[in-house]
């Protein structure tokens, strides 16, 4: 694995944050959280937009935020790119930083009158769960003329690892959920990315067009996959019905990632929840991942929250808050 050493920008470097201890999670406010269970370090970390990260020994009280990601800023993220919806994953005795980055100076469409700027599902690697990510070789996960989002990661039945991003509905009018497949250390990726649903085949998204007439919403967002007890194979994903965001799931008829994928009638989160992803605590409870949005002086937050869920049986089921 060939790691870059030179030309480092730590994002955001430039507003020094000071560090907090012993802050409610309900007191954060993040959107698309994403937890690791480090068994390493016996620790939570918890990341998401905005690359920065939070840990904890039990889930109820966090300190940071710590600035652990770094970019390259002759690369083609520029000098100081937005981080969205970043992840953790443990690879390969590697820790695996998944995130979308924006550069906001690169347009690379013009849709609707809507300039797009150059954003794509980018992978980070650390020996250390807390990091510093840094950047592999500056190659080009996906598309350069595509605006991707919210990369996630499957090693799928045949033992090859494989990155499901979305592709944006801002440039193709019906956002599309599709997966490419990664070199073994996930450096780079290989071929060409494969569709596996649009958003148009959620039953239980929906918005208004022009006209305002009834029809599925366009957005797809946050996925993230799964195995039940059983076996199954899930995602969970999540849209909007009407102004409300809202987290759905489909499941892999053939069990592999090319599908079919069948979705669910009905959302399984309650209204105002989404972008979820799915962990284990130390103690062996499965649980969920997901934030909400509140209105605040007049501002949208996005605030973290767990769900206690049941993955014994052939369907994810969600039951009720996580209260650690």
């Amino acid at each position: 694995m060939f790691i870059c050493l030179l030309y480092f920008s730590t994002t955001h470097a430039q507003k020094k944050r000071p560090i907090k201890e012993a802050v409610p999670l309900d007191s954060i406010r993040l959107s698309d959280p994403a937890i690791l269970a480090d068994k390493k370090t016996n620790m939570y970390y918890m990341t998401g937009t905005g690359g920065l990260l939070w840990k904890s020994k039990d889930l109820k009280l966090w300190s940071g935020p710590y600035e652990i990601a770094q970019t390259n800023p002759n690369s083609w993220m520029g000098q100081n790119p937005m981080i969205w919806a970043a992840e953790f994953h443990q690879f390969k005795n590697k820790y695996y930083y998944f995130a979308t980055f924006t550069n906001r100076d690169k347009i690379i469409d013009t849709v609707a009158g809507n300039k797009i700027e150059r954003r794509a599902s980018h992978i980070l690697v650390s020996d250390n769960a807390q990091g510093p990510y840094l950047p592999m070789k500056d190659d080009i996960y996906l598309p350069v003329n595509k605006p991707t989002l919210d990369g996630t990661f499957w090693v799928d039945k045949n033992g090859k690892p494989y990155m499901i991003y979305c592709y944006e509905w801002l440039q193709n009018g019906n956002g599309t959920i599709e997966k490419i497949e990664l070199k073994p250390d996930l450096s780079g990726s290989i071929g060409e990315g494969k569709l596996l649903f649009k958003a148009s085949d959620s039953p239980w998204s929906r918005e208004k067009d022009a006209k305002g007439n009834d029809k599925p919403n366009k957005v797809t967002d946050g996925p993230y996959l799964f195995k039940t007890g059983s076996g199954r194979l899930g995602m969970i994903w999540t849209s909007w019905i009407y102004d409300v965001y809202t987290q759905g799931v489909a499941y892999s008829k053939s069990g592999t990632l090319d599908g079919p994928w069948i979705q669910e009638k009905d959302p399984i989160t309650p209204p105002n929840f989404g972008h979820g992803m799915l962990f284990q605590t130390f103690d062996g409870k499965w649980l969920m991942s997901v934030h909400s949005h509140k209105k605040v002086e007049g501002k949208t937050v996005r605030i973290p929250k767990f769900f206690e869920i049941d993955l014994s049986g052939d369907k994810l089921v969600v039951l009720k808050p996580y209260l650690p």
